[in-house]
């Protein structure tokens, strides 16, 4: 018997996986590579094309981190889900020289392309690690705030799920910028360019042949997952095949998540946008290293400081450059650089260059509740993205949009008060109650004028009672669904929270609530005094700088944000595009 016959396809493309990467960094040999390449299944012209590409791509990109440019066209800042589609979409053009900037390192790691181990990624050096300040209304918790620092960004550590948002979110962006390229319409034909789906076919709203791997979980999937589309559809919930399509315009759905996976493997927007072209003498990427701040020549973007093998370097930008370091670096390395509050700015004596009030206001993230927890009779391991199961819901029918959207947790996802205050099994899962449209506005701001410093996060979560109430009511729902018939099999007993009422639950929400992995908002577009962007991410009063993250978003997507993310990136180039002439 063969070491291969014993193989999932999983494990078999993660060797391939090994291998190739093993190749790139000259520690393989073409022969391994296609010895792992056929146990996985691949053809020899394909395997023998994979090769040569990596080989190229190594080479390519060991040259123009050797040869370094004093200038680049377009500097992009920062390797997540909007830099990675921005960076590509310029390199597309092969005249333009794009230099794309990661503080993190390679994503192509087992921690990243097995979907199933994600939570592993919080508190790795693939994390950011923020912490919130003390919050009066967590009951002083200090929330952590994961963000992606690896080639990738959220894209390479979060939970896989490709949530488009909901059609009123972006035809309010589009009211809001006075920009119509931001409607839904026109971000619908967007996700229908970039796409490459792997499901039902439905041609209104899905497309094929895209830069992005889509599909839905596939088999073996965890039967809790199954059991909650059926309690779902008992309780009154729709339950299409597909959460992306007609559920994004409508009043809500259940069942199971998009996925940006193929073949097993997480497909992450480094691996979508950026793997491709790793080879083109255009495209230049330089790993493990930092912005610092920007390069201002009186009121235009000339390039950037950055941090490379521990020496600080200035690197120009003759056209533009690109700020997709996330909504707690961006507004970090603006106000370095002395655009931002006003007072904010004089107090840490930093000179202002723009007064722009809007930044590091306006924090928003989704609000996931660690509890909502069954003991299972028997382990279920994780299966695809261990997050089988969501649904989309109001917590209020008087709403416009859904405003619930809790997770199946095929794990013990908790707090950290929670996981002390309750008995917890080795084997149990989680209904994880959220709100996905929240009231509650934070702000974040510099701890001092060293960019070494973290920022201070001030969440302010659940400050609202429209979110407490909404929270209230996703918590209602949570167990109602866990503790149905359809349920029985798979729970044991509820470890938490029971039937709590009044004070009881408040607090135990305010112990459980804490961050979806989805902060966003601090530099938004718009065209008040608060906006930092307009409709074209335009930084105002800036020549020469775009912003392309989730910062801009003037409110938070309903839903996951990554998908929403490579919208921007997406629509930035475009903009860019359209400038420049390329």
């Amino acid at each position: 018997m063969s070491q291969y016959d014993e193989m999932s396809q999983f494990e078999r493309f993660e060797m391939l996986n090994r291998t190739e990467v093993a190749l790139m960094r000259g520690r393989a040999t073409r022969r391994t590579f296609l010895h792992a390449a056929a146990a996985a299944g691949v053809t020899t012209v394909a395997a023998l094309a994979m090769a040569e590409h990596a080989e190229a791509s190594a080479a390519r990109q060991s040259g123009n981190r050797k040869n370094l440019r004093n200038v680049y066209d377009f500097i992009v800042c920062g390797g997540g889900s909007g830099g990675c589609a921005v960076a590509r979409r310029l390199a597309e053009n092969p005249a333009a020289n794009v230099l794309l900037i990661e503080a993190g390192g390679s994503d192509e790691i087992v921690e990243v392309t097995d979907g199933t181990i994600w939570f592993k990624s919080m508190g790795s050096e693939r994390d950011w690690s923020f912490k919130g300040q003390p919050a009066p209304t967590l009951n002083g918790r200090t929330p952590p705030f994961p963000m992606g620092k690896i080639l990738g960004g959220g894209s390479s550590i979060n939970g896989l799920v490709w949530a488009r948002g909901h059609k009123n979110d972006y035809d309010s962006w589009a009211a809001e910028t006075g920009n119509t390229a931001w409607s839904y319409e026109n971000v619908l034909n967007i996700y229908r360019r970039i796409e490459d789906w792997d499901g039902p076919p439905n041609p209104r709203y899905r497309g094929k042949g895209g830069v992005v791997k889509v599909g839905l979980p596939q088999a073996p999937i965890n039967p809790v997952a199954p059991a909650m589309i059926e309690a779902s559809r008992a309780f009154g919930m729709p339950t299409p095949v597909d959460l992306n399509a007609e559920t994004m315009e409508g009043e809500g759905g259940a069942g199971m998540p998009n996925l940006i996976v193929r073949d097993g493997r997480r497909v992450s927007m480094a691996a979508a946008y950026i793997h491709p072209y790793m080879d083109r003498p255009n495209l230049t990427i330089l790993l493990h290293t930092e912005v610092r701040r920007l390069v201002l020549k009186g009121r235009r973007a000339a390039g950037v400081e950055i941090v490379r093998d521990g020496k600080p370097q200035v690197i120009n930008a003759a056209a533009e450059v690109i700020l997709s370091t996330g909504a707690i670096n961006t507004p970090k390395i603006l106000m370095l650089s002395g655009i931002g509050p006003e007072a904010e700015l004089k107090r840490l004596g930093i000179p202002v260059v723009q007064k722009l009030e809007g930044v590091g206001q306006n924090f928003q993230d989704h609000i996931l509740l660690g509890g909502c927890m069954w003991e299972s009779p028997v382990p279920v391991p994780g299966r695809n993205n261990s997050a089988e199961y969501t649904h989309f819901w109001k917590s209020d029918p008087a709403l416009p949009t859904p405003d619930m959207q809790p997770f199946l947790e095929e794990f013990p996802y908790t707090s950290e008060v929670t996981r002390k205050q309750y008995d917890i099994p080795p084997n149990c899962w989680v209904l994880a109650a959220a709100i996905v449209r929240p009231t509650s506005r934070g702000h974040l701001t510099l701890a001092s004028a060293n960019p070494a410093d973290p920022p201070l996060i001030y969440p302010n979560f659940l400050s609202t009672e429209q979110d407490m109430k909404a929270l209230r009511r996703s918590v209602e729902i949570c167990r109602e669904l866990g503790n149905s018939a359809a349920l029985k099999p798979y729970a044991r007993r509820e470890i938490m929270p029971g039937p709590l009422m009044g004070e009881e639950m408040d607090r135990f929400m305010r112990n459980a609530a804490g961050t979806y992995f989805h902060e966003t908002c601090t530099a938004k577009m718009g065209r008040d005094a608060m906006s930092v962007v307009d409709g074209s991410l335009k930084v105002y009063g800036i020549d020469g700088l775009r912003i392309a993250d989730g910062s801009v978003m003037p409110a938070i997507t309903t839903g996951n944000t990554m998908a929403p993310c490579v919208i921007i990136g997406e629509r930035c180039a475009e903009e860019i595009k359209n400038t420049h002439r390329i």
